[in-house]
């Protein structure tokens, strides 16, 4: 059954010469050998593409397709003699290069290269910076100092001294880059000569060797917002190092660390706080002050409250770094056990105990049930 060039690329037959070259490369990428090793499926469908594209970007070969269908091309059986050679024979990999500006062989080639020297942009750089726990909640500004590749002030950045000239590269033939062959394999490298610019300066610039660019201070100036933690990555575009010879600068990646903090611990968004309680508040029932991250608070406490109870205040923790509102701050009870106490206060003590009963039973009647339990 005769194969629909327009089919296999999913374009209509009134399709534009940029629309066949689209889909082609919807196609390509899709089936590469290189994407899909060992897949004979893909394979398959992949030189059906490259055929069917190979034929449709022609406009005289597409015209007899039209007229005439793969027909056409068969060796020796076209309707014209000018159709003869058309696809049969023709290595699919050499179309794909041919349309990608190739010659590699690789898949790495369809995302750009060969066709033309490209600029690569500076590389991006990572600083970190420290910070307290209430500037993460408050968010702060920070001037941080750093060094990276600044544009050379002598050559403005073109890597040539004054009057100089420019000539195509012999090595790579102005592309920039070249083909090492291994054995079955093909890989494209940059230009070891005019280093990936597909240029060559008759006279670099002394002053940063033809690169464009000088190692130099910097500062970038960062709005950290509120919210950030531990870990936290921003980014300062093109605040990287600068590319060479005016290419584009890298980024700025600063990495934020929380410094700890002497009374708060953070659970995410959440802030947890202990905090001691006299015996007496706990047994009587009162009122605590609470720190907060700004002022503080009066934290009712029921009487009974056990060491280890959890309150919650609703908002008071840090704030969201994505979205709105805040976390909550989690109030951890502690026992202040008087560690030096006063005759009196003794004396007081032992009449409570033996009010209580616990000179005789140390242990509350309840644990000492569990512990009958548990033994048996």
């Amino acid at each position: 059954m005769a194969e629909d060039y327009y089919q296999t690329l999913g374009v209509t037959k009134s399709a534009t010469a940029d629309e066949i070259k689209k889909a082609y490369r919807k196609k390509a990428m899709e089936f590469h050998p290189d994407r899909n090793p060992g897949n004979k499926v893909a394979e398959e469908n992949f030189k059906k593409a490259s055929r069917a594209y190979e034929v449709l970007s022609d406009a005289d070969k597409r015209k007899l397709y039209d007229q005439h269908g793969e027909a056409a091309f068969d060796q020796g059986a076209g309707p014209s003699p000018g159709a003869r050679g058309g696809f049969r024979g023709a290595d699919p990999m050499d179309i794909f290069n041919q349309m990608f500006g190739g010659g590699g062989g690789g898949f790495g080639d369809m995302f750009g290269g060969g066709g033309g020297a490209q600029e690569a942009a500076g590389e991006d750089l990572r600083v970190d910076v420290k910070i307290t726990l209430e500037e993460a909640a408050e968010g702060v500004e920070r001037k941080i100092p750093y060094r990276k590749h600044i544009a050379c002030t002598k050559c403005s950045g073109t890597g040539a001294e004054a009057g100089a000239k420019k000539r195509r590269c012999n090595t790579c033939g102005g592309h920039g880059q070249v083909i090492r062959s291994q054995g079955f394999f093909q890989m494209r490298q940059t230009c070891p000569d005019c280093h990936g610019e597909g240029e060559i300066i008759d006279r670099p610039c002394r002053a940063c060797s033809s690169e464009g660019r000088v190692v130099g201070e910097s500062t970038a100036t960062l709005r950290i917002p509120p919210g950030v933690d531990n870990g936290t990555k921003l980014r300062s575009s093109h605040n990287g190092s600068a590319g060479r010879r005016g290419a584009p600068a890298g980024d700025l990646y600063v990495v934020v660390t929380v410094l700890d903090h002497e009374l708060f611990e953070r659970d995410g968004d959440d802030l947890i706080c202990s905090v001691p309680v006299k015996f007496s508040v706990a047994a009587l029932g009162g009122q605590i002050n609470v720190p907060k991250l700004k002022g503080k608070t009066l934290l009712k406490v029921p009487a009974g409250t056990q060491g280890g109870t959890l309150f919650r205040l609703r908002g008071e923790g840090m704030p969201k770094l994505r979205g709105s509102g805040a976390g909550d701050m989690v109030v951890r009870v502690d026992i202040d056990v008087p560690k030096k106490m006063t005759d009196a206060q003794k004396d007081a003590l032992k009449a409570y105990a033996k009010a209580c009963g616990d000179e005789d039973a140390p242990v509350s009647d309840s644990w000492r049930q569990k512990f009958k339990r548990f033994f048996g």
